[in-house]
């Protein structure tokens, strides 16, 4: 088939290898001039072990699943990363409470080798550390996100792939047997394809209102949960990702590394009206209120405004969280198009997997 990928974020690039893998023709249209200029590119590039999403959601089936495919082909393609493991910490009884009921979850969810463990351990693990129990997740790891997504396009491309970069869609209809696209860009016009991938990320939702005849019912509400994250001025005070237990709307101020040993905090929560990329310094004032419930040694004045995420949230604060949506030709009645909307954390860990699904779904 001749496939269109819309997006050429993580999500959209792991879809368009996997569709390129099996056979089909695949030109992947982006917006922007370059990859990952959108969600892909503002995110802990942390590997998800998969601990903490419910029983029987997507969540939970394409974390586990994805990040044992991303460790094969980060193993296989050369992409930096490492296993460093990660521990979720308990600093009081309630904390220790959510932290159990987080290691049987996990233990649902088929994640391998975790245990609980006790404040002493904890210590002898990481010194620094303040706690009475935590849940350590060896199987927790960090990538270099962009490494990874250069593996994809490259990949791609070696299968007769495409990226058209300044490329937006501005419409879309079908009549049949084709889908009729029309670009936007310096070089407008229509072109026909077999199937279609809306994986636009932010842009998702917007573009879903541009397929003429598609159900308006069928398109959630976007919500922005915009993620902040503030860099350390020292040096690295762990060597394993430290998290606390989870918030309304995340998984709480934690510890991230880089590949380089560079280590941040982050992210909050805050939600907002519309998007802008700017972190206000004068949210560290909480973020040292929340490290040092699990951190007492954090310095005064170490943390320096770094950068900042907007999660493709489909709900807001007070609500649960909601789970991966993907929408095929079951849900909304078109044949050979699927809708990603809400990819937000796991999506990365989870985007191999995903990629499968949805190429299945085009068949």
């Amino acid at each position: 088939m001749q496939v269109l990928v819309i997006g050429a974020g993580v999500i959209g690039l792991a879809i368009a290898r996997a569709a390129a893998l099996a056979g089909h023709d695949v030109t992947v249209a982006e917006t922007t001039g370059g990859i990952a200029n959108g969600v892909s590119s503002r995110n802990s590039e942390v590997i998800h072990a998969g601990l903490y999403y419910p029983t029987g959601t997507l969540r939970a089936l394409h974390c586990v699943r994805g990040r044992r495919m991303l460790y094969d082909f980060c193993a296989s393609h050369g992409v930096a990363h490492r296993k460093c493991g990660k521990l979720v910490v308990a600093t009081n009884e309630a904390e220790l409470a959510k932290v159990e009921t987080i290691h049987v979850q996990a233990q649902k969810n088929g994640v391998e080798g975790t245990e609980m463990i006790g404040g002493n351990a904890a210590r002898a693990m990481e010194a620094e550390l303040y706690c009475i129990g935590a849940l350590s997740s060896p199987e927790t790891g960090i990538i270099d996100s962009h490494g990874y997504m250069l593996a994809l396009w490259g990949e791609l491309e070696d299968r007769g792939g495409m990226i058209a970069f300044q490329t937006p869609v501005e419409r879309m209809s079908y009549k049949a047997p084709h889908w009729h696209v029309q670009f936007g860009g310096s070089e407008p016009g229509t072109v026909q394809f077999d199937a279609a991938v809306n994986a636009a990320g932010l842009g998702a939702q917007a573009l879903a209102r541009r397929i003429e005849d598609y159900p308006a019912e069928q398109v959630p509400r976007l919500v922005l949960g915009k993620g902040n994250y503030f860099g350390f001025a020292g040096r690295p005070a762990f060597s394993r990702l430290i998290y606390p237990t989870p918030i309304d709307g995340g998984l709480g101020v934690h510890v991230t590394l880089d590949l380089a040993g560079r280590m941040r905090f982050g992210p909050d929560v805050e939600w907002i009206a519309e998007e802008n990329y700017t972190v206000d310094p004068r949210r560290a004032d909480s973020f040292y209120a929340r490290i040092r419930t699990y951190w007492p040694g954090l310095p005064e004045d170490s943390l320096v405004p770094d950068y900042c995420g907007i999660r493709p949230k489909l709900t807001g604060p007070g609500e649960g969280q909601a789970d991966f949506l993907i929408v095929g030709p079951h849900g909304h009645g078109m044949p050979r198009l699927v809708n990603l909307f809400g990819i937000e954390s796991p999506g990365l860990t989870s985007s191999l997997s995903i990629a499968d699904e949805v190429v299945g779904q085009l068949q």
